[in-house]
């Protein structure tokens, strides 16, 4: 385990509850599976019943605005270091079937897209960097 990795997920706070809890979800999903590390256990209790664990590393939950969302975006994309960047563009919210996301993502482009949510993961400096000045989602 790299004990030197952080995690932050950012929302838009504007986002009603249940998209937020989507975004979030997904979001999550999108980490999870570029790096299984994060979670890739099971514990066990007294009597031997066994879960897989949800996160080995806090998962701070932030909110910016769509445009500071998309800002922080950019700049984790082009970070050579990063160990994942998720994004959530706002489009995808319409589209119901994952072939359709895939085939419309190339068409779009995402400096000029609304991003709802973005995970990123990497260096923990990295990450303070641009995440240092968020709330927390409350």
């Amino acid at each position: 385990m790299n004990d030197d990795i952080r995690l932050a997920i950012i929302v838009n706070p504007a986002l009603s509850l249940g998209f937020l809890a989507n975004t979030v979800g997904a979001v999550s999903i999108g980490l999870g599976a570029k790096l299984p590390l994060l979670a890739a256990r099971q514990l066990t209790d007294r009597d031997g019943r066994a879960i897989d664990i949800s996160s080995n590393h806090p998962v701070p939950i932030l909110q910016a605005d769509a445009d500071a969302i998309r800002s922080i975006m950019l700049k984790a994309i082009d970070y050579p270091e990063r160990r994942s960047v998720v994004a959530f563009p706002a489009f995808a919210r319409s589209l119901h079937d994952y072939r359709e996301y895939e085939a419309t993502f190339p068409d779009r482009n995402l400096t000029a897209e609304t991003i709802d949510g973005l995970g990123i993961a990497g260096p923990a400096k990295w990450v303070k960097s641009l995440t240092g000045s968020l709330k927390l989602l409350r």
